[in-house]
């Protein structure tokens, strides 16, 4: 899989995370690649996804609450 590094928009972000959890749950990724994908994307798009402390919107409404769980516990938040 092939993950850029920085997106255009919130919904790009959450379209690739969404896509990237996914393939983990049906067993396309490893746990270390999974974590490694999702810490580049939230530390190099951090202004996308967080904002007030708390994901955006976009993200929320795109992602889903079992996905985010995920983000969450990788990002340590």
């Amino acid at each position: 899989m092939e993950v850029k590094k920085f997106y255009r928009t919130q919904r790009e972000v959450a379209s690739v995370v969404n896509e990237i959890i996914d393939d983990y749950w049906t067993d396309k990724l490893t746990d270390k690649e999974l974590e490694g994908y999702i810490t580049i994307i939230y530390e190099n798009n951090l202004d996308k996804i967080i904002k007030n402390n708390e994901y955006t919107t976009i993200i929320k409404q795109q992602c889903g609450k079992n996905r985010l769980a995920v983000v969450s516990k990788i990002i340590g938040k």
